[in-house]
């Protein structure tokens, strides 16, 4: 296995996957969560060979583009791995894209062969064929007009020399395309290079070995977030690569909770809203104590507290304490980690959104590493990182290894590092407002550094709401503390720019109001939903616990349960479920003006 320092200066990622395959060919390397596949390294290896070969026939090349569409499968890392070790660059598609959408997409990479599943292939033929796409490689399925998996795994191309192919793949080669999610506008494609993605790893690496005291990173990693997101593609695919950990596939997102109880992987990457879903569960699953199994949780939860608030002041507890602790730990603690599959993770990480507090303190109180992040596709997931033993909730942590980050003028973030991209696809103008002349990546979050390097973002430097008094607030803050304690909500968007005081637009989760409609024997559409008393009873709540822990000027004065469950990639949310804030104060326009009217009107009564 390479070390990080070989990784950050390996001639390629092809390099550093076929170091793991000869350090480690008998260990696992891929599996699917319904256990229909399991591959070692070697088998991985074998078939990413024949895979290259195949796509060899298509024309697939160094400097070719190659698309994917496809669910969390072991596929996926299978035909990526292939091009990679062509020379070539795979760009991922999110599957709720539209064929008009991935037409665009397909115009700007350049693609001549589309890899995808039987269920995109309608898609996929009406965006090719208004761009020119030569061959479309369908995984789960035999047709005249496509070529299927096993018939590309037994092509043979004359004269084709995988290690030859693989050995030519230098640091500059393109590596990936990842086209950002779009909330202000048509998506990017950001280029990245070999080099960018081996810094990243290499930095990663070197903080793997801090925490575990190790330099054997094997372990396990969930996949269950699109790929078309680098997020997922570099912790459960290139990260892997680095460290030969095993990868489980999910392809169905929303059972990724049972398959947590069952893999226990060594490391976990979620948004948000994924942890308050477990924290939900584990809170629900503990409310049914009482006696001394009531009394003994609460003991042992004030214990891990007490050692979650010892960890971010720097002190430690007393030796009666920690013994204590140790006791609670064993007998409470521990055992809730192992039903959730929590037990075995070195680190978890939160990114993407701002996470509550309380809810850092819930799992830092149980014993789980969980540790807010932040990166950018930009700086090719290279960024700032809490690290166990040294988190300060409420921040996204200090630089990574290798990584200088700054504040511009007006409070902007700027980041520079060798993991910054090498640009925007055919996009010289966007780049460069994006990086500047001496390599500074202008990030577009407004932040705070402390003395200790601590970076506290404060929103989108667009997305900043100033009330009608001047006061600027962060509406990301005043979503994820009403967020927090009320899984019914899906969505909520803070109003309140040029306003006296904040309102809130807000949706059902889909799963989460299907759910409550059972126990409640309700129908479950959001229309009837979204006006049933019981359902805006549990909002009101909610909201209530929420504007508790919030500033008076932040609190959510008024709110409307909107009558529609918002969908990935639809009107109002990206493919990565980020709110497109101006879409939606135009869309839902009048909805806005009405929360005003309506509240101003309730305190002239009162004041009456």
């Amino acid at each position: 296995m390479m070390s990080p320092g070989q990784v950050a200066e390996a001639a390629s990622l092809c390099h550093v996957f076929q170091a793991t395959v000869a350090a480690g060919p008998d260990e696992i390397a891929l599996r699917s969560s319904d256990g229909a596949v399991t591959l070692t390294w070697s088998q991985y290896d074998q078939r990413v060979r024949r895979i290259a070969a195949g796509l060899a026939t298509l024309g697939v090349r160094r400097g070719s583009t190659v698309a994917l569409m496809l669910t969390n499968r072991p596929e996926f890392h299978l035909i990526d791995a292939a091009v990679m070790h062509l020379g070539a660059a795979s760009f991922s598609i999110y599957n709720t894209y539209p064929a008009e959408q991935i037409a665009h997409l397909f115009s700007i990479a350049g693609n001549d062969v589309v890899v995808c599943e039987e269920q995109f292939l309608d898609k996929v033929r009406a965006a090719g064929e208004r761009t020119g796409v030569e061959s479309v490689v369908c995984v789960d399925a035999e047709m005249e007009d496509v070529v299927g998996l096993a018939d590309l795994e037994s092509r043979e191309h004359p004269g084709f020399d995988f290690d030859a192919a693989w050995k030519a793949v230098t640091r500059d080669d393109l590596l990936t395309l990842i086209f950002t999610s779009g909330t202000t506008g048509a998506p990017k494609g950001v280029e990245l290079a070999h080099r960018n993605i081996l810094f990243s790893l290499s930095s990663n690496m070197t903080a793997q070995i801090e925490i575990t005291g190790t330099s054997d990173l094997r372990g396990s990693m969930v996949s269950y977030l699109p790929d078309a997101n680098l997020a997922n593609r570099w912790s459960a695919h290139y990260g892997p690569i680095s460290t030969g950990s095993a990868v489980t596939t999910v392809r169905d997102g929303r059972t990724v909770i049972q398959v947590l109880r069952e893999v226990h992987p060594t490391g976990f990457m979620g948004v948000p809203m994924i942890w308050y879903k477990i924290k939900a569960q584990i809170e629900q699953a503990l409310a049914a104590r009482t006696g001394e199994h009531k009394d003994a949780l609460d003991r042992a939860f004030r214990l891990g507290t007490a050692q979650a608030r010892a960890e971010v002041a720097g002190t430690t507890l007393s030796p009666s304490e920690r013994e204590r602790l140790a006791l609670a730990d064993e007998q409470v603690l521990k055992p809730i980690r192992e039903e959730f599959g929590l037990d075995r993770m070195w680190v978890t990480t939160s990114g993407g959104a701002p996470i509550a507090p309380e809810a850092l303190d819930f799992f830092m109180a149980l014993g789980v590493p969980l540790c807010e992040v932040w990166g950018m596709t930009e700086t090719a997931a290279a960024g700032l990182a809490n690290m166990p033993g040294r988190r300060r909730p409420g921040t996204v942590g200090q630089a990574r290894y290798g990584v200088e980050v700054r504040l511009a003028d007006d409070g902007e973030l700027l980041l520079r590092s060798p993991g910054v991209m090498r640009g925007y696809r055919n996009d010289a103008e966007k780049t460069a407002e994006a990086v500047d002349a001496d390599g500074w990546l202008h990030t577009g979050d407004v932040a705070t550094i402390d003395a200790e390097g601590y970076v506290r973002i404060v929103d989108r430097k667009k997305d900043v709401i100033i009330n009608s008094s001047g006061k600027n607030m962060a509406p990301s803050h005043i979503e994820n503390t009403v967020k927090l304690d009320c899984p019914l909500i899906g969505s909520i968007v803070a109003i309140g720019d040029t306003r006296p005081y904040v309102t809130a637009l807000i949706t059902l989760d889909p799963e989460e109001a299907r759910a409550f409609a059972t126990a409640h024997g309700l129908a479950d559409g959001p229309e009837s939903l979204a006006r049933d008393p019981k359902v805006l009873a549990a909002i009101e709540d909610g909201v209530a616990r929420g504007n508790d822990r919030l500033a008076r000027v932040e609190q959510v004065r008024n709110f409307t349960v909107l009558p529609v469950f918002w969908e990935a990639n639809g009107d109002e949310l990206t493919a990565t479920m980020k709110v497109r804030r101006k879409v939606v104060t135009e869309k839902y326009a009048k909805e806005i003006e009405a929360l005003y009217v309506r509240q101003e009107k309730h305190e002239s009564a009162g004041a009456r």
